[in-house]
């Protein structure tokens, strides 16, 4: 595998307030490479042997805003076992429902853009229905829950030019703590 040249934007770079924008389709060449190539780097990141020789932080996602392209398009990796992984590309995505529940990273977020320890609670829903359209154009709907919920909308809010860190309440981080559940 080759490491992508791909440059992930810093929490200081104003870019990452940006709104994104509705995509159209067909996806054009480049955008199709920009996903293969954050599939890559999210996997790469997620082994290793990769992420010792590269000096990489390991992360499950990314947003395009990250890379300075303001389009709605986010990409995760999940490692499943041992290097299998589960690929979401993800376009255009809309809440259509979502649990009243709410949880929590107990290790706390992070983010490939926030390149520093954040302490605090981050509140998400447990569980999601997310509409969106694939690689293609053709819509999907897709129902997740837990670690792969949280991560939907940490790059969902990316779209929206939001940070996890913003989430976090600086006076009191770990505000209503319990109230929600720590996963």
């Amino acid at each position: 595998m080759t490491l992508p040249n791909i440059k992930i934007l810093d929490e200081k770079d104003k870019t990452l307030r940006k709104i994104s924008h509705e995509v159209t389709f067909p996806l054009s060449d480049h955008d199709r490479k920009l996903i293969d190539d954050m599939i890559t780097y999210l996997t790469m990141s997620q082994i290793k042997k990769y992420y010792e020789k590269y000096n990489l932080r390991p992360g499950m996602g990314l947003a395009f805003i990250q890379l300075g392209i303001p389009k709605n398009i986010f990409v995760i990796v999940e490692e499943l076992e041992n290097e299998k992984f589960k690929n979401y590309v993800i376009i255009n995505p809309k809440i259509i429902s979502h649990s009243e529940e709410l949880i929590y990273v107990g290790e706390g977020e992070g983010c490939l853009s926030v390149n520093r320890e954040v302490c605090g609670i981050v509140p998400r829903y447990a569980r999601m229905r997310v509409k969106y359209q694939d690689i293609n154009g053709k819509e999907q709907e897709i129902r997740v829950r837990e670690d792969i919920s949280v991560a939907f909308q940490h790059e969902m809010d990316h779209l929206k030019g939001i940070l996890f860190i913003d989430k976090i309440d600086p006076k009191n981080p770990f505000k209503d703590k319990e109230k929600m559940r720590e996963i």
